[in-house]
Order: C-alpha cells, then sequence, then structure tokens
C-alpha cells in the first residue's frame, strides 16, 4: 500500500480512530504514539503487525446463528475468545434478527479476536458440509459496520483503493451503497479464507486510521423483533419475563381475522364486531428474512407456516432461495388484519429462534 506525502501528514496530524473515538483511560498521549515519527511505510508495518498500541473499536453485524455460534454453549466460546485475544467483544442485546458485536482493543488483540472468529465460522462450514451434497466450500463472510463518511476512502478513487484492498489479500470486499437503517453507518462485506479476511481487515485498519470520521456518527441499532404473541382463550398475550400480559389490540386483530377464514380455534365461535366491514380489501405485504432464519418459520415438512396461514389466515409464500443472496422474500396477501396478525407470528418465531441461541 502506498502512502502519499500528504496522507502521512493526515495521519499525523489527528488522534487514530476507528469508527468510535480512544476509550478514555486506554487514550495514549499523542507525543507517546508518534514519539519516534515513523515513517508512513513504518506506520503500515507496524499496524499490520499488530505493533502499534493503538485501542481500536471495530464493528460486526451478524445474524442470530452466527452469534449463537461465538457466544457458544453457556457462553464459552465468547469467554475463550476475550481471554486469548485481549479483546473486549460485547454482543448487543438479543431481542433482534441481527445483532451487532463490538470488538475492542489494542490492535494485536483486535486482530486475535477476528482471527478467532473467521476461523470459527469456518469450521462452522465445515461441520455444516458433512451433512450436505454441495462439493464446493463457501468462503467465510464477515460484516463490518463503518461510517459513512470514510468508506469514500476505503473505496478510493476510481476504486482504485478497494481493488488494491482484493487483489493484495485474496479477499472480496464490497461496500453497500446504501447506509444501514436510521444511521449513518454502511455495511463492508468481506469473503474469503480465514487469512485472507485477516489481512484485509488490517488493511482496512490503516484506511481508517488514516481517514478518521466526519462530523458525527448516527450508529445503526438493529430493530428489535415484536415481543412473542400467544393466543389462548380467544384473547391475544405478549409475553413479558415470566408473565403473559393481555393484550386488548392484539387480541381485536387475531378476532378480525378470524372472521376472514374458516379456521377457528379451540371450536371457540368468533365474536361479531357491528359495524365493522366483513371483508375489506385484500392488499401485499413483503418482508425479507435471512436465510438462516428461514427455517424456523417453515418449521418441519411446512409445519409452522402452515400454522401462520391457518391462525392470521393470510396467504403466505416464500420465493425460492436466489444464487448469491443471504436473504428470502415472503409476500403476505390478505386483509389488513390477516397481514398484521402474520407479521406478528413470523416475528413470534424469529424472536424465538434468536433468543434461543442464548445472550450475554
Amino acid at each position: 500500500m502506498s502512502w502519499s506525502a500528504g496522507s502521512c501528514r493526515g495521519l499525523l496530524g489527528s488522534p487514530p480512530v476507528l469508527s468510535m473515538p480512544f476509550s478514555g483511560a486506554a487514550r495514549p498521549s499523542q507525543e507517546s504514539l508518534w514519539s519516534s515519527r515513523p515513517s508512513c511505510r513504518e506506520m503500515e508495518s507496524k499496524v499490520s503487525e499488530g505493533g502499534l498500541n493503538v485501542t481500536l473499536t471495530i464493528r460486526l453485524l451478524m445474524h442470530g446463528k452466527e452469534v449463537g455460534s461465538i457466544i457458544g454453549k453457556k457462553g464459552e466460546t465468547v469467554k475463550k475468545m476475550r481471554e486469548e485475544s485481549g479483546a473486549r467483544i460485547n454482543i448487543s442485546e438479543g431481542n433482534c434478527p441481527e445483532r451487532i458485536v463490538t470488538i475492542t482493543g489494542p490492535t494485536d488483540a483486535i486482530f486475535k479476536a477476528f482471527a478467532m472468529i473467521a476461523y470459527k465460522f469456518e469450521e462452522d462450514i465445515t461441520n455444516s458440509m458433512s451433512n450436505s451434497t454441495a462439493t464446493s466450500k463457501p468462503p467465510v463472510t464477515l460484516r463490518l459496520v463503518v461510517p459513512a463518511s470514510q468508506c469514500g476512502s476505503l473505496i478510493g478513487k476510481g476504486g482504485s483503493k478497494i481493488k488494491e484492498i482484493r487483489e493484495s489479500t485474496g479477499a472480496q470486499v464490497q461496500v453497500a451503497g446504501d447506509m444501514l437503517p436510521n444511521s449513518t453507518e454502511r455495511a463492508v462485506t468481506i469473503s474469503g479464507t480465514p487469512d485472507a479476511i485477516i489481512q484485509c481487515v488490517k488493511q482496512i485498519c490503516v484506511v481508517m486510521l488514516e481517514s478518521p470520521p466526519k462530523g458525527a456518527t448516527i450508529p445503526y441499532r438493529p430493530k428489535p423483533a415484536s415481543t412473542p404473541v400467544i393466543f389462548a382463550g380467544g384473547q391475544a398475550y405478549t409475553i413479558q419475563g415470566q408473565y403473559a400480559i393481555p393484550h386488548p389490540d392484539l387480541t381485536k386483530l387475531h378476532q378480525l381475522a378470524m372472521q376472514q377464514t374458516p379456521f377457528t380455534p379451540l371450536g371457540q365461535t368468533t365474536p361479531a364486531f357491528p359495524g365493522l366491514d366483513a371483508s375489506p380489501p385484500a392488499s401485499t405485504h413483503e418482508l425479507t428474512i435471512p436465510n438462516d432464519l428461514i427455517g424456523c418459520i417453515i418449521g418441519r415438512q411446512g409445519t409452522k407456516i402452515n400454522e401462520i396461514r391457518q391462525m392470521s389466515g393470510a396467504q403466505i409464500k416464500i420465493a425460492n432461495a436466489t444464487e448469491g443472496s443471504s436473504e428470502r422474500q415472503i409476500t403476505i396477501t390478505g386483509t389488513p388484519a390477516n397481514i398484521s396478525l402474520a407479521q406478528y407470528l413470523i416475528n413470534a418465531r424469529l424472536t424465538s429462534e434468536v433468543t434461543g441461541m442464548g445472550a450475554l
């Protein structure tokens, strides 16, 4: 990686930051960091080898199954990663299909933590292939969350920097065109062998250190899935801790939806709502679900999706998997009440799957 004189001055003239600034006590003085005044080439070498003791924070975006893998049984895997790498590894709260994994520490600790995560994911891929007929091994994939103001430096003029990183590491790097919802951050997807990913992360760290974020960064916070919902005795209840709380709005939705379908649960009659149109016009709503969570919605031999169709009265179609995509499209058709109830039930399934992984 070549450094211009101007870029070198930019690096030495501002505090090293990746995504977030130094944490207070760990922040070394500017003088101690640059007392030896290393050349730009030495600077890159030190960062790449983890020899420069700069505190960095890197954020990763993961699906529930990936988080479950690095947490491990009773938190043993993530505990081992923390102890062996020396990095702080924090995982955002569990009631979301997506989670943010934050890794903070000196550069050498960051790279060790990344290596452990990458090799763990490769191990998961190898294990999943033992029961599969697939012949080619898919790459390990990680998604970084990076302030949008730094993405231009990562891409480089005419895509020169990202091309250089791809060629020198052998990893595939893609910077998302759109910002993540309600944030000023973008996803940067890295795919390849664990070694290629580690080298790629090192080079990205150099770029991030050279070009700190501009202005305020609004971090991406994954949206929680809806609270699990159960239906009993014609009433809807949301689960809060160990308690089932009656939910009149959902009860009304449930009863309205049941008016549109011949299926009546537990042999009960459906109460009528005078003045309400029994057959409002049908509409369509689309959802996008990660591939690794679609199984919990379909269920064994389609039992769960059929249950959701019956309870909601909605038509639900799940698109076939498309090559190269990590997501599946779900199309829900019916009355507004049918669609609302189907969404609640799908979110309830996602929640139980994700929280079933365990959270720290």
